[in-house]
Order: C-alpha cells, then sequence, then structure tokens
C-alpha cells in the first residue's frame, strides 16, 4: 500500500506544471469567420430593409395623420362613426381574448400532460387558422350562418342575426386567433413536465390548487406572452371580419374596416388618423412583447439551472 502511494505522489508530483512556467493568455477567437466587409454588408442590408420597409412606413402614417393639424386629427378621431369603430374592436378583443385563453391553456395541459388518441389530430386543428386564410375563414361562417347557409332558416325562424352583426364579427376573431394562447403555452409546459404537480397531488393538493399554485406561476410569462400576441391580432383582423361584418357604419365596422373605407372615399387624414390609433396599439403591444419576452427568456433559463 506504501508503495502505491509513493508511486501516485511521485506521479503527481511529476505532472504538476514547473512553478516557473508562465500561463499563456487564452487566445481570443472571433464568434464569425467572415471578414469586416461581409458583416458590414449584411448588417446595412438590414438596416436599410428596416429603414426602408418599417420605420418609413411608420412614420409615414404619422405625417399624414398630422398634414392638416391636430385639429383634424382629433375630429377625425372623435368622429362617431371612429369611436364606433374603436369601441367595436376593444369589445371583439374583450370577448375572443378570454375564450382563446382559456381555450389555450385547455388545450396545452391536454397536450403536455396527457397521451390520448387523437392528440396530433388536436395539434393539427390548432394550426389550422394558421393554414387557412382569414378570407375561407369568413367565408366559411357565411357558409354556416347565411342567409342560405345551413343555420340560415332556424336563425330566421327565431330571429337570431350571426351574420352582419356583432356575434359574428367575435366569432371570426376567435377562429383566427385561438392557436396562439395554446402555441405559446404548449412546447413550454412539455418543457418543465409534470413532476411538481404530481408532487402537489400527492402531498394532498386538490387539482385547482396544483393549477393555481404550481402550474400558473410556472407558466404565467408565456401565457402572457400569447396574450398580447392574441390581442394583436385580434384588433388587426381584416380578411375574416371583412366578410361577416357587412361594412355597416357605426354598427359593424372594426377600426381596419373604418380605415379601408375612410381611404376609398380618398378621406386620406380621416384613414391615417384612425390608422394611427392602430399603430400605437401595435407599438403598445411591442413594448409589451418585447418585455414579456424578455421575462420569459430568463424564467426559461432558471428552469434549466435548476
Amino acid at each position: 500500500m506504501t508503495a502505491i502511494t509513493n508511486t501516485i505522489t511521485a506521479a503527481t508530483a511529476g505532472s504538476a506544471p514547473s512553478p516557473q512556467r508562465r500561463a499563456e493568455p487564452p487566445v481570443m477567437i472571433s464568434s464569425t469567420l467572415e471578414p469586416f466587409w461581409v458583416r458590414t454588408v449584411l448588417l446595412t442590408i438590414a438596416l436599410g430593409f428596416l429603414l426602408l420597409f418599417l420605420l418609413v412606413p411608420l412614420v409615414a402614417v404619422f405625417v399624414e395623420a398630422f398634414k392638416k393639424g391636430w385639429q383634424v386629427y382629433l375630429a377625425a378621431v372623435i368622429e362617431p362613426d371612429a369611436l364606433s369603430a374603436v369601441r367595436l374592436t376593444l369589445i371583439t378583443a374583450a370577448i375572443a381574448v378570454p375564450l382563446n385563453l382559456v381555450f389555450g391553456v385547455a388545450a396545452a395541459w391536454c397536450i403536455a400532460k396527457f397521451e390520448f388518441r387523437g392528440k396530433s389530430i388536436l395539434l393539427t386543428l390548432i394550426d389550422l387558422p394558421f393554414s387557412v386564410s382569414p378570407v375561407i375563414a369568413g367565408l366559411m361562417y357565411v357558409l354556416l350562418f347565411g342567409a342560405q347557409g345551413w343555420f340560415g332558416d332556424w336563425l330566421r325562424e327565431h330571429d337570431i342575426k350571426i351574420l352582419f352583426a356583432v356575434p359574428g364579427i367575435v366569432l371570426a376573431t376567435i377562429f383566427v386567433t385561438f392557436p396562439f394562447v395554446a402555441r405559446e403555452l404548449i412546447p413550454l409546459m412539455q418543457a418543465q413536465g409534470s413532476e411538481e404537480e404530481e408532487a402537489a397531488l400527492v402531498l394532498g393538493a386538490s387539482g385547482w390548487q396544483t393549477f393555481w399554485h404550481v402550474t400558473l406561476p410556472n407558466i404565467k410569462w408565456g401565457l402572457l406572452y400569447g396574450v398580447i400576441l392574441c390581442n394583436a391580432r385580434a384588433m388587426g383582423e381584416f380578411g375574416a371580419v371583412s366578410v361577416v361584418s357587412g361594412h355597416i357604419r357605426g354598427l359593424t365596422n372594426t377600426m381596419p374596416l373604418q380605415v379601408e373605407i375612410l381611404y376609398n372615399e380618398y378621406n386620406f387624414t380621416a384613414a391615417f388618423a384612425v390608422a394611427s390609433l392602430l399603430t400605437l396599439l401595435a407599438l403598445l403591444t411591442l413594448v409589451l412583447k418585447s418585455v414579456v419576452e424578455w421575462r420569459t427568456d430568463e424564467n426559461r433559463r432558471q428552469f434549466s439551472a435548476e
């Protein structure tokens, strides 16, 4: 045993670095192998595209909106039809987003936590609005609820109006926006697994207590991110809503439809004034999205570290 110990000690001593030998400084390796001029050209092209196709149109909207002065802008914004469009847009989003939130959480929970037949079919159906044109989605509701549609006679007999009314606009908006919450939560909940929920159930927590105190804190930033995207799409939807709304002034026009009508009437100042409101909502959504995205990344890094 002593011989073996002496052998290990001698080997260790022999392999130890000499105290007179200086450690060489680490060699800095560039993260990219492309020449400097290539990176400069690529960066210039990217910034040029952003400037040309994003910033310039964005600035142009506000320039045109205030072109004739603040008073004209304010008059266009507080005009009754414009206020009605703003109100209908907010009402539609206020109905569609919570319903999609409930559906998204339920669908993500089922897909991430359970194995069942038809799981792939459910995933395909969730992705359906991404592949179907919004105009086609609107036409589907016309086929179902129109005067010559499948339920047209029954709706007419019971004096229920779906198309060219708020219910049709809400249904069309729900259809085109329901994937956003679910698609944000599914990968997040799959990555987190179900160990914490199982532990809570073993300790005697009910299903609701497990969801409220374990699941929801883990997915809150991803959930908020999906809600923000869903709300942005709901307020800016044009194609499906245009088909089912009927373009009735002061009744069924949302903000995007109001912009189209004003522009077609060559009332450019009013059109850009309403468009500027949509742009402000989009910028606010972008800021919120960036903040939530940063918090979501932080949460995922902390989860990975644990």
